[in-house]
């Protein structure tokens, strides 16, 4: 099998070929094209529908795809952005006066330049109104059969400036963690931030700084309500006692061993403070690798195969390539083809997970 490849033409016709070649894919990282956000001058570029509606349509049948192409214990990391309606007719309609465009939000992934997104009209909602690409797709796939997993903060500490005084300047996209089952491939190590000060690992003890109310008895082997409002209530204390509050067996818990229990580490927070990234190669931010990198970490094993069905430049391949996955991925555009070749041209180690 062909991999650390990128095939030009439409993601879906790419995807259909892939899965009736038998091939499935461990994790999918990708942003795709924004409704009404960038021409990208190709007639069957998807992101320039006439309406919002049929965006969500043609973005449920790429990830309709993406879904039978993955492994059965597969992740999707889906990052959108948002955008604003107003009252032009088309994504693809006159262009502003510059007047106009000064006023319109630009996305810093994919241009520097002003871009029509916050004029367009949007059936059922009102010029100014938040459209919420990011969660109706979510919610539509989520009806589609996805399991939506996780809701993830991308917080862009450089944003892109902007001259609305009715509001705030945005400053955050999007990630979604969706799964094709129940259970998945989810590397939790790959997943732990250092921690600033200290910290308690849940489960394992009390937090040494909490204040212990009046009435409880603390000593090695108590661990219940004593006296004062909790008298009689059942209620113990910490966790893993039951409702007559008795501890179970082996788990006394006293201050004194608590504060073995500080860490150093912990489970990574859902809001990911990542600057956005430009692109010597071109003439726009491209997705960061920053962003990419704990998705594919997380989502996949050395050596396993790390799809993008909207490759661009070829961020999620340098990314994945750097880390010791294969890669694959779909791109319309050919003059995007060059860039990702340039950024993938130095080998990775592909290392197997070990069995």
């Amino acid at each position: 099998m062909l991999t650390n490849h990128c095939y030009q033409g439409d993601c879906r016709a790419v995807m259909r070929d892939l899965i009736a070649a038998g091939v499935r894919v461990q994790c999918i990282v990708t942003s795709p094209p924004y409704w009404g956000l960038r021409d990208y001058g190709h007639p069957a570029q998807l992101g320039q529908e006439p309406t919002l509606r049929e965006f969500l349509a043609n973005m449920v049948e790429v990830f309709d795809l993406c879904r039978e192409l993955l492994a059965g214990d597969g992740t999707l990391w889906l990052n959108m952005g948002d955008s604003y309606a107003g009252s032009r007719g088309a994504p693809w309609g006159p262009s502003p006066s510059a007047t106009e465009a000064r006023a319109m939000t630009a996305s810093r992934r994919r241009d520097d330049a002003p871009i029509p997104r916050s004029d367009v009209r949007v059936e059922g909602l009102k010029p100014k109104d938040l459209v919420g690409q990011p969660w109706r797709l979510a919610f539509a796939l989520q009806d589609a059969g996805y399991y939506l997993r996780q809701d993830i903060v991308w917080h862009k500490p450089n944003p892109m400036p902007e001259s609305v005084r009715d509001r705030c300047t945005k400053a955050h996209e999007y990630l979604f963690l969706l799964t094709k089952n129940e259970k998945y491939f989810y590397d939790f190590a790959a997943m732990q931030e250092p921690v600033s000060g200290g910290a308690h690992a849940r489960g394992s003890g009390v937090n040494p700084k909490a204040v212990v109310p009046a009435g409880w008895d603390t000593s090695a082997g108590g661990h219940r309500a004593l006296t004062g409002r909790y008298a009689g209530t059942g209620v113990g204390f910490g966790r893993g006692y039951d409702k007559v509050a008795k501890p179970r067996a082996k788990q006394n818990v006293s201050f004194s061993s608590a504060v073995a229990g500080l860490v150093d580490m912990r489970n990574r927070r859902s809001v990911w403070a990542i600057p956005t990234q430009s692109y010597s190669g071109a003439h726009f931010a491209t997705f960061p690798e920053a962003l990419v990198e704990p998705c594919v970490l997380a989502g996949s094993r050395p050596g396993d195969i790390v799809f993008d069905p909207f490759m661009g430049s070829g961020t999620v391949a340098s990314v994945a390539q750097r880390l010791g996955r294969r890669w694959l991925g779909a791109e319309l555009n050919s003059d995007y083809i060059a860039l990702q070749a340039e950024r993938t041209r130095q080998p990775g180690l592909v290392l197997e997970a070990s069995a």
